[in-house]
């Protein structure tokens, strides 16, 4: 993407409604703009992140064998009668009548729905297990809508549903959901902490929620710092065994982690001095098994291998996409901007031109951005007419992980400088070494 074609409205100034980093740098940055209380149009290259987070989240859940659906935003206001649900789920929940003076609601959540679905296609126990997820947009009615994307009205919502014939089977639906989490945090760049949290309206018994550690978190959380050292890497999951899914979940909550709700004070003192910590944490998704709470008052149930007819258990997993992309700036950035790891970046590369119009400088840099992209690396080319030093600010302030300078000088010697955006370490090399770089490097991610 060439930016002189490219809708990239930067802001020189911080924005005077923005309290936090991650608000004031989507605003500067041009990703996102107001348009009510809470209530944002994603800017291009706000959508561009936002895309590739919805890329990651769908890939991890098809590794998990979970099948995607997707459901209406508004909902009828029957089902969640039905559930118990409507009168007790609060004022956040927008509540409307439609010409003919039918209550409706704008969802916020969609056990009732789901298990409608489930109930008018499912009989047996041999169609089990099943689960379902979506994403799609959502409505709360936030009280104090603020932070930008981390506490909008309006969300972009991964959510999804597990139905499963016992107890059992709906615990290890919810271990395979937990994995395949951690997965889809690590592959974002982030270090998400599944804590054991209160279940709040969607009810259950188990429950944890994944928090991001950063200063703004709305959380406060206590944590055994050994937690920090786990990851998944390249470990290859299989997402049908109990015990393999078990085992993953008994090495992430076996060291405690709990948010201030659930603290346990004396079994956090057992932890060790050195690692024992507290902080703040954003909530960036929740899992939870709540057995027949929806199947049993809805009539959700299955013909089991004895012919009795049961009702089916079942979870719901969320994970906040769109809030992702604040929750990842809060924990990925500096003074000068947002540093994107390479798993959520809108451009692999940015392509900075030092001198626009010289025949030498224009021609490596066409060169450069065709190469990137025939390696499937589309590049962000700063082609723009101007200084050096608005070409960086810019580059930094959107913050993509690496950047190739080129210009006269380098070009003489048969250089170009890669930088890192991250370390800010700089490395001439020249134009085929670079993309080379690139390649590797992206080749994981």
């Amino acid at each position: 993407m060439r930016l002189t074609r490219y809708f990239l409205p930067v802001l020189k100034e911080n924005p005077a409604e923005a309290q936090i980093v991650s608000h004031r740098l989507m605003l500067r940055a041009g990703m996102i703009r107001q348009q009510a209380a809470g209530i944002y149009s994603w800017l291009p290259l706000g959508l561009r992140v936002l895309r590739r987070i919805e890329q990651i989240v769908h890939e991890e859940q098809a590794r998990a064998g979970h099948i995607p659906v997707l459901m209406p935003t508004l909902q009828s206001a029957d089902l969640w009668r039905e559930s118990g649900r409507y009168e007790d789920y609060g004022e956040e929940m927008l509540r409307i009548k439609d010409r003919h003076k039918r209550d409706l609601l704008y969802g916020p959540t969609n056990e009732e729905m789901i298990t409608d679905i489930f109930r008018g296609h499912v009989n047996s126990y041999k169609d089990l297990p099943l689960t379902l997820y979506q994403i799609q947009w959502k409505f709360r009615d936030e009280i104090r809508p603020r932070f930008g994307v981390m506490r909008g009205r309006e969300f972009l919502m991964k959510d999804g549903y597990n139905f499963d014939i016992d107890k059992d089977a709906a615990i290890h639906a919810y271990n395979r959901h937990m994995v395949s989490y951690l997965r889809t945090y690590e592959r974002m760049g982030l270090t998400a902490i599944p804590m054991r949290a209160a279940s709040g309206p969607i009810g259950g018994d188990n429950t944890h929620e994944f928090l991001v550690l950063a200063e703004t978190g709305e959380s406060e959380v206590f944590y055994d710092s050994a937690i920090l050292d786990l990851k998944l890497g390249e470990r290859v999951v299989d997402y049908d065994s109990r015990e393999e899914c078990e085992g993953i979940v008994q090495e992430w909550t076996a060291p405690y982690a709990r948010t201030d709700e659930t603290h346990d004070a004396a079994l956090f003192d057992q932890i060790p001095e050195e690692r024992r910590k507290s902080s703040r944490g954003i909530e960036v998704g929740q899992i939870f098994y709540f057995g027949t709470k929806y199947s049993e008052p809805m009539g959700a149930v299955v013909v089991n291998d004895k012919g009795e007819r049961v009702p089916v258990h079942m979870g719901s997993h969320g994970i906040g996409v769109s809030r992702l992309l604040g929750a990842i700036i809060e924990a990925s950035h500096d003074d000068r901007g947002i540093i994107w790891p390479e798993g959520v970046t809108p451009f692999p590369v940015g392509i900075v031109n030092l001198k626009q119009g010289d025949i030498a400088t224009d021609g490596a840099c066409e060169a450069l951005y065709n190469t990137l992209i025939s390696k499937g690396l589309e590049p962000l080319y700063d082609d723009r007419d101007d200084r050096a030093g608005a070409k960086f600010a810019t580059m930094d302030l959107i913050g993509l992980p690496w950047r190739i300078t080129v210009g006269p000088r380098g070009l003489a010697n048969g250089m170009v400088e890669l930088t890192c955006r991250r370390t800010g370490e700089s490395q001439e090399m020249t134009p085929e070494a670079a993309v080379a770089r690139l390649v590797q490097i992206y080749e994981k991610h």
